[in-house]
């Protein structure tokens, strides 16, 4: 792909409404565009991004058996009353009526219609347990929205459901979705720590927040320093497996500002291991039991005659709200410099020929190693402009591809200088260069 053909519209500065760095770098590279107040079309760089992240959090879904649906964003108000959450929801849901003067809704979440549709095909406790999920867009009408997408009012989400026969198998859901999270924010190249949460308007009694640090979260967060050694590397999905990931966590006190107690914090952890800070809130986990099925008479034939209401949980991930916040962990605001995790670069790597009017051979030289790439399944921006280069190394640093080729004055012989974002460059040979970026795509 040539930059000059490429729709990335950059700025030379940041925009001023910007205040946060994802914010700052999604509009100067021309990842989004403002379309209303929280509401953003987004172009084909920040698409690309996002739809690499929806990859990854559907492969993770399914890993663990969770099957993929797809629910509108309108939804009738008749089975939000029916949950008793039509009036208690406030002024976040955007309510509609149509022609007919129904009373609709642009759906903020989906318990009632993923219960609605439950409870009309399910009917015996032999077909549980059920995981169902979808990736959709959402609307929460914030009174203020801010900081780009990462306080918008549509966002892309990926929400998931469980349904299940008792709190045993319930409690074996909800830790299937605690791994899959791990392993899914892993996969981005972010330390997500899973902290007891409060519920909030989804209700139940246990929730965990996925949250990862940094300066600009709103969320503030009280853990120990201990949790950041752990990983769930070799969990299997078993109960007594998942049962002890969740336990190995949970011994280390860590909470969002919702559930702290000062005492607890100060007795559990010595003071070296205490860490107050902020973070930003990447993923959510609700157990419920039967607060919606039981409203909604969603229930399964049991043996011997009986009947009973499914167990249900949640579990959400902001598709959309992740690329905000891997460059709230990753873009270096001082030296201007974005170095995407190359699981969901929008480029493996940058070409970055020197180029004038007398002189092309640079430009032929990069389409003969953008072939090579090609054929090794190695995805490749080009900039053919006749920029001078330090411009051109500073807009691919912000563009953020993990790789760089710099073709410059010595354009001659096997080797090429080649550099990963962030290092020193070093002079290697194209079958080199291959490789490396190879193993690195192999491992995400």
């Amino acid at each position: 792909m040539f930059i000059s053909k490429s729709f990335i519209p950059i700025l030379k500065n940041n925009p001023s409404e910007a205040k946060i760095k994802s914010h700052q770098l999604m509009l100067r590279v021309g990842m989004i565009k403002q379309s209303s107040a929280g509401i953003y079309s987004w172009l084909p760089l920040g698409f690309k991004v996002m739809k690499k992240i929806e990859k990854i959090v559907r492969e993770e879904q399914n890993k663990i058996g969770a099957q993929e649906i797809l629910m509108p964003t309108i939804q009738s108000s008749e089975i939000w009353k029916e949950s008793g959450r039509y009036e208690d929801y406030g002024e976040e849901m955007l309510r509609i009526k149509d022609r007919q003067d129904r009373e609709m809704l642009y759906g903020p979440t989906n318990e009632e219609l993923v219960t609605d549709i439950f409870r009309s095909s399910v009917k015996s406790y032999k077909s549980l347990p059920q995981l169902l999920y979808h990736i959709q867009w959402k609307f929460r009408d914030e009174i203020r929205p801010r900081f780009g997408i990462m306080r918008g009012r549509e966002f892309y989400m990926k929400d998931a459901y469980s349904f299940d026969i008792n709190d045993e198998e319930a409690l074996f859901s909800y830790n299937k979705f605690y791994l899959s999270y791990l392993k899914t924010f892993k996969r981005l190249d972010l330390i997500a720590i899973p902290m007891a949460a409060d519920t909030g308007p989804i209700g139940g009694n246990l929730s965990h927040e996925f949250i990862i640090l940094a300066e600009t979260g709103e969320s503030k967060i009280y853990t120990d320093k201990r949790i950041f050694d752990l990983n769930s590397e070799g969990t299997k999905l078993e109960k007594k497996s998942l049962k002890e990931l969740r336990e190995k966590y949970e011994q280390f006190y860590s909470v969002t500002d919702e559930k702290f107690d000062k005492k607890e914090f100060e007795k559990k952890i010595s003071e070296p291991n205490r860490l107050i800070t902020k973070g930003i809130e990447v993923g959510h986990i609700f157990y419920f039991g039967d607060k919606y099925s039981k409203a909604m008479g969603a229930s399964v034939d049991l043996p011997e005659s009986k009947k009973d209401f499914v167990k249900m949980g949640s579990y959400g991930i902001g598709v959309s709200r992740l690329v905000g916040a891997i460059i709230e962990a990753k873009y270096d605001e001082k030296n201007e410099v974005m170095k995407w995790p190359i699981s969901v670069a929008p480029y493996d790597v940058s070409i970055i020929p020197m180029i004038n009017k007398n002189d092309i051979s640079a430009l032929e030289k990069a389409n003969k190693i953008n072939f090579e790439f090609a054929k090794n399944n190695i995805e490749a921006i080009i900039d053919d402009t006749d920029e001078n280069f330090s411009s051109k190394i500073k807009k691919m640093n912000l563009i953020g591809a993990p790789y760089q080729v710099i073709i410059g004055k010595q354009k001659d012989g096997d080797l090429l200088e080649f550099k990963e974002i962030g290092k020193e460059a070093k002079r290697i040979n194209l079958v080199e260069i291959i490789k490396i970026i190879k193993e690195q795509k192999a491992g995400n």
